[in-house]
């Protein structure tokens, strides 16, 4: 049971360097995380099409040029986004971080001017029943690191493992962020 203490909602889970598969190296948000389980998105994993190409609606122009993500591995064809203004005053992920699942909102955002948002659309998500997480934290296959705008938005996806390792500091981390994917290339 997660108490409130270790709750990780608005924190990165970064691969410790123990998972293969499609977790290996990745950075996800959670969103949301109680007793009942957590909710995550992959912020380093991108699809290769952008938004327009693969949601059937009609999405106004800037929402059709963007980038998907694969936000994991749970049912792939669910939508989610995470959206950032100057100000929101019910944000539910982190200060002027929301999360949102709804087409109709996220028409309405996209139909919105603001210099100062940005939306990021992702399909599937990472997902843990009640305990789930917090067991793979115990066995350290996980790292944390607080989440910020600037990581969610403005990091390349391509840098972000590395980028956050580097700000976590260590040797250890270090090291990890510097090791090659496939150890055989050492």
């Amino acid at each position: 049971m997660a108490d409130k203490s270790k709750i990780l909602r608005g924190q990165l889970l970064l691969d410790s360097g123990q998972l293969q598969g499609f977790f290996q190296r990745t950075v996800i948000l959670i969103c949301q995380h109680d007793a009942e389980g957590a909710f995550g998105l992959v912020l380093n994993r991108h699809t290769g099409s952008k938004a327009g190409e693969m949601i059937v609606a009609d999405l106004p122009d800037v929402l059709k040029e963007s980038p998907l993500y694969l936000g994991g591995p749970v049912q792939p064809t669910a939508l989610s986004f995470l959206h950032t203004d100057n100000f929101i005053p019910d944000a539910n992920v982190l200060p002027n971080l929301n999360l949102e699942h709804s087409l109709d909102t996220l028409v309405e955002l996209g139909e919105s001017f603001s210099t100062s948002k940005k939306v990021r659309l992702f399909a599937g998500y990472a997902g843990w029943s009640g305990g789930q997480l917090e067991d793979e934290m115990k066995r350290k296959a996980w790292l944390t690191h607080p989440a910020s705008l600037e990581l969610v938005f403005e990091t390349p996806p391509e840098n972000l493992w590395r980028v956050v390792l580097g700000r976590k500091g260590g040797w250890r981390n270090k090291l990890l962020a510097q090791r090659p994917e496939d150890l055989s290339w050492n």
